[in-house]
């Protein structure tokens, strides 16, 4: 292939893609460059159809390197990319839904799309580039897909200031408003949102000026791919038996929605009966050798009925109306040791959110290609297979498990307080106990229930809702709040949007279908609003404010500010002075280059040891000064007191007694407690102390007949011994 290169300038930077035999064995390939980021994106196809299943066999790898980015990450002893980063994992999902949409439902054909990051700047993220690509290397390979699709970022710094394309890194730090809308010419069919309770307007119009840069993308591939070669693949279509058809469509209107359209009773056990009177329908009109045909035509047959339903006859499985939201519990406190805790169920979904509190030095470490820095806010979610009846293995968290605990995190980060008012470490975990429909805002709400349960400040609740969709060719839609069940299953759409009674904090939205229109996003972010502050209503009765005392269980914090010079003194030589204090004192110390310390501990008296001491080691000694001091060891002319862990001073035996003594070991114990005297203190730190004139209990008093000057020791030249440690054995 002739190596063929194409320019556009695209929000203030050139954009270039590349067509050449680089990846010369994948059945398209592009390298796509957008200021210094730059990726190959390839695509193979399977040779043959896959039988036996009723998906599109699509996967998206999205592949970070690190030289990418001049980084060396790993163990000390796996020197290299291992596992994906979450943000490698979300961003690789971004691309799939955006685009899993667009090919054709009857796809049995593997289909691969590795997307490399080769090359990444500090400006811009690889995800315009990688959908980009993606896009442009699937339509010349040939294979059916209704693109093309392109994706934008589009983000506002503040409610006030204008829209800003595609955000470098640097403005996104501390944004009002980030978003990530995919579409085609005509609709928009994936949005990931961010937002610091953004309104309902705002979202709308950033995904109306999103659009129109996703236009002027999709217009330059069709000019792009007018210059590469493809052929078509071909897909088999399996052809359909009018007789077959027939009796699929005699069944459904028979018992149809009999089974589905039944509110009184469970949904999963009716569409086991209907499965089974199915079944036995085949055996009655000798069809049982068509049957993995005819199941696939009675899904079709449900998927139009569910439909029809909807959109006709505003008629849910369920019997609810299409506004209408299901049973609604909550409760906290619902185990006794862990340090927050909540259940949040609407309807079958239940979910059970457990809130964790550490020391600041807890935080979650992040190396990767993009992102590098501590996370201190976690949000786990779990979906075990009992939660939908089912067996199954547990093998960790996969992608899915992954975006919807990155969901619910986004959804509750905005209202999180900041650092310097509550320097926890905070991990909560969702345990998915049963699902039937849209269990990540589920676990936003359980979340949001458990922080304010376990004392985390939270100024006011969050919670979601997901919106479905139900369409047909003719334009005609219905929106419905809070799918579950064949609506989730059978509908056109997923759009879950979370926030507060004051605005939304994250929306997702995936669809089957090729897209929606901003007009119909307009109305379903306004319906979404309605329902949120519904259930927020369901969860203040339950916890109306953040609790003011936190669990028995969880440890105490203490912060102290010590001047930024006085950092290496607490932390000694080789850490040596601060490890002995957290094993001393049974806490975790974390310092900060700005001179803040926190403490942490479960135990309140090991806390307030390490502050006494941190600060008795950093404390500025004053002329004049009474000061308790230790007995550390003695020397020919005096004994040397230890004012602080790290800090020692000269006490001259002619400043013990106004008599004189032979030996301080005449008059004194190591370990002895004393207080003593500060006289001077010098510019070098070194200081003068002395016993004269002080109320010492400690004194023996002067025997009658002692001579006022016996055996005094000679004046000395009062400069002090060296009180730090490391200057011990030295004189001035």
């Amino acid at each position: 292939m002739e190596k063929k290169v194409f320019r556009k300038e695209f929000a203030g930077k050139e954009l270039i893609v590349e067509f050449s035999p680089l990846a010369q064995q994948a059945d398209a390939s592009c390298l796509i460059r957008y200021g210094e980021t730059v990726a190959l994106v390839t695509i193979v196809i399977g040779a043959t159809d896959r039988v036996g299943i009723d998906f599109v066999p699509l996967s998206v790898e999205y592949e970070e390197k690190y030289y990418a980015a001049g980084k060396i990450y790993g163990s000390r002893f796996v020197r290299r990319e291992t596992r994906p980063t979450e943000t490698a994992i979300l961003t690789g999902r971004l691309i799939d839904r955006s685009i899993r949409p667009l090919f054709d439902k009857q796809l049995r054909r593997d289909v691969q799309v590795v997307i490399t990051v080769l090359s990444i700047d500090e400006e811009n993220d690889p995800e315009l580039i990688a959908l980009l690509g993606a896009s442009l290397v699937i339509q010349a390979s040939g294979v059916p897909f209704k693109g093309p699709i392109a994706g934008v970022r589009v983000a506002k710094k503040s409610p006030e200031t204008p829209i800003i394309l595609q955000p470098s890194y640097k403005d996104r730090d501390q944004i009002y408003c980030d978003a990530f809308f995919a579409g085609t010419n005509s609709t928009i069919n994936m949005i990931e949102v961010a937002g610091s309770e953004a309104q309902e307007q705002e979202i709308y119009e950033l995904g109306t000026q999103a659009h129109e840069q996703i236009k002027e993308l999709v217009a330059w591939q069709k000019e792009v791919l007018k210059e590469i070669p493809s052929t078509t693949v071909a897909i088999t279509i399996q052809e359909t038996d009018t007789e077959l058809s027939a009796l699929v469509e005699q069944f459904v209107g028979q018992y149809g929605e009999q089974f589905i359209f039944n509110a009184k009773s469970n949904a999963k056990e009716n569409f086991a009966l209907l499965n089974s009177r199915f079944i036995a329908f085949l055996e009655e009109h000798e069809k049982t050798e068509q049957t993995e045909i005819a199941k696939q035509l009675l899904d079709r047959a449900i998927d139009a009925l569910v439909h029809q339903k909807a959109i006709t006859e505003r008629q849910r499985p369920d019997g609810r109306g299409i506004d209408e939201i299901r049973n609604l519990e909550a409760m906290v406190k619902v185990l006794p040791r862990t340090h927050g805790s909540a259940i949040f169920m609407r309807g079958e979904t239940h979910a059970l959110s457990v809130i964790t509190l550490g020391a600041p030095g807890e935080t979650l470490v992040m190396q990767g290609m993009e992102t590098t820095g501590e996370k201190r806010f976690m949000h786990h979610y779990n979906f075990p297979p009992y939660s939908v009846g089912e067996t199954g293995p547990f093998r960790g968290p996969g992608r899915r498990e992954i975006g919807h605990g990155a969901l619910a995190e986004r959804a509750i980060l905005p209202l999180l307080p900041k650092q310097e008012i509550f320097p926890y470490t905070i991990r909560a975990v969702t345990e998915i106990l049963s699902s039937n429909g849209s269990s990540s805002m589920a676990a936003t709400c359980g979340t949001s229930l458990a922080l304010m349960d376990a004392g985390v400040p939270l100024s006011k609740h969050v919670a979601g809702m997901a919106m479905g969709l139900m369409s047909n060719e003719n334009g005609e839609s219905v929106v419905l709040t809070d799918i579950q069940g064949p609506e989730d299953h059978y509908g056109d759409m997923d759009c879950k949007v979370a926030g507060t009674r004051d605005g939304i904090t994250a929306v997702q939205m995936d669809v089957k279908i090729t897209g929606i229109t901003t007009d119909l996003l307009k109305e379903i972010l306004d319906k979404a609003r309605t329902a949120r502050l519904t259930v927020i209503q369901v969860m203040e009765r339950v916890q109306p404010k953040s609790n003011e005392t936190l669990s028995p269980y969880a440890p105490r914090i203490v912060t102290i500010h010590v001047p930024v010079e006085k950092i290496g003194e607490v932390i000694g030589g080789g850490g040596k002075t601060v490890q002995g204090i957290i094993r001393d004192t049974n806490t975790l110390i974390d310092i900060q280059d700005d001179g803040t310390i926190f403490i942490s501990g479960t135990d309140a008296a090991g806390v307030q040891k390490a502050q006494d001491t941190i600060l008795s080691i950093t404390k500025e000694f004053k002329a004049g000064e009474m000061i308790e001091g230790t007995v550390a060891r003695f020397i020919e002319f005096g004994a040397l007191i230890a004012l602080s862990p790290n800090k020692d001073a000269l006490l001259h035996i002619s400043e013990i007694t106004p008599y004189g003594v032979q030996t301080p070991e005449q008059l004194f114990k190591i370990g002895q407690k004393l207080s003593v005297k500060i006289t001077e203190v010098l510019p070098d730190g070194k200081m003068r102390l002395t016993l004269l004139g002080t109320d010492n209990p400690n004194l023996p008093e002067r025997k009658q007949g002692q001579p006022q000057n016996e055996r005094r020791p000679p004046p000395y030249n009062r400069q002090p011994y060296g009180q730090s440690r490391n200057d011990r054995y030295g004189r001035s």
